[in-house]
């Protein structure tokens, strides 16, 4: 039974329906759901602009947005640390394993130059990784080692 008082009636205006073409177009942004920061969430949508993790498209980005998609300051200068925070440990491990069997093979073999061009490689390598990573965690869903 309706409330004749506080109903609308038979006089009420229809209730507006969606536009079946406009809905249909519209593709909801799974990255807007998720529980990480903006700029992450920004990344992310850069990364996804690029045609995903493979980073297709990478070509097709402003200069800026490279830099901000294919490098992690982070990244650079607390490596393995900051993977294990972010929850990467998978590839943290594997990565600091062969960081340091390399180095200390260089080492024993009197090339301690080259060893410390190798950690400086490897910082490197933790900081273009980084985000291409943690974006393959956070919005795929996947774990990988390497």
């Amino acid at each position: 039974m309706t409330d004749p008082y506080n109903s609308a009636g038979p006089y009420a205006p229809p209730a507006a329906r969606p536009d079946p073409v406009l809905t249909a177009s519209a593709k909801p942004d799974p990255i807007a759901g998720l529980d990480v920061s903006e700029s992450w969430k920004r990344k992310f949508r850069l990364i996804e602009k690029a045609g995903g993790p493979k980073l297709p498209g990478f070509r097709n980005l402003r200069p800026g947005e490279r830099l901000r998609v294919n490098f992690n300051i982070l990244g650079f200068l607390f490596g393995p640390i900051y993977f294990l925070i972010k929850g990467l440990w998978r590839q943290s491990v594997v990565y600091l394993i062969c960081a340091v069997t390399l180095i200390v093979l260089f080492e024993v073999m009197g090339l301690g130059e080259l060893a410390r061009a190798m950690g400086y490689g490897f910082a490197a390598l933790y900081a273009v990784r980084a985000n291409v990573s943690y974006y393959r965690k956070v919005v795929l869903g996947e774990t990988t080692w390497l």
